[in-house]
């Protein structure tokens, strides 16, 4: 795997894993919430240091990702745009501000909205090797995540437990992603590679 593309994925995986802990954080910052209180002042800090962390690293995945694997710009784009609404959703969220009537704390059409735009976020990520089953299967397993984030806020519970199954979800896509190619099993082609020719199954996925 070309060296960059592997940082990439490494810091993919390393954000996520930060944005799972920043939504536990969250989970004990509301859980024990106090106002004025000087542990709930040093939760909010702790989950502002592991926000700030885990979008820095998903930033430098993504420019790392998009400068060294060839084509498969839906890919590049979406999952930009992605790290961009996780960061604004998980500042709005510690900071529960509320938009309307659709952006709310505990709004349905928002879970459903954010599970979509991170499921269709996820697929494209097959755009990496299409041809593979083994890369197919993780796929769907993660969007299956996803989309069960949405039963959090079917049962009360705010808008943090999606961003949690959403950072168990990519953290699986990516670890899976780094030892599929490692072990052999997909073929990614990167800039500066020596004829390396990747066959496409399907139209949709031809840049």
């Amino acid at each position: 795997m070309h060296e960059r593309l592997k940082t990439g994925f490494n810091l993919g995986l390393t954000g996520n894993i930060l944005f799972l802990f920043f939504g536990l954080t969250c989970l004990l910052y509301y859980n024990t919430y106090e106002d004025g209180s000087g542990f709930s002042n040093v939760l909010e800090v702790i989950a502002y240091i592991i926000e700030v962390c885990g979008f820095i690293a998903l930033a430098i995945s993504a420019f790392c990702i998009a400068t060294s694997a060839r084509m498969r710009t839906l890919m590049k784009v979406c999952y930009s745009i992605y790290i961009l609404l996780e960061a604004v959703m998980m500042f709005l969220e510690l900071n529960a501000y509320e938009f309307n009537s659709f952006y709310r704390p505990f709004s349905l059409g928002l879970a459903i909205v954010h599970a979509a735009f991170s499921g269709f976020v996820c697929f494209t990520f097959l755009q990496l090797d299409p041809d593979k089953t083994a890369l197919e299967v993780v796929i769907i397993v993660c969007i299956g995540i996803i989309f069960g984030g949405m039963l959090g806020n079917i049962m009360g519970i705010r808008i943090y437990f999606s961003i949690i199954t959403n950072a168990v979800s990519y953290s699986l896509l990516f670890f899976r992603i780094l030892s599929l190619q490692d072990n052999g099993d997909i073929e990614i082609d990167c800039y500066g590679d020596k004829a390396t020719v990747t066959e496409y199954r399907s139209e949709f996925f031809r840049d």
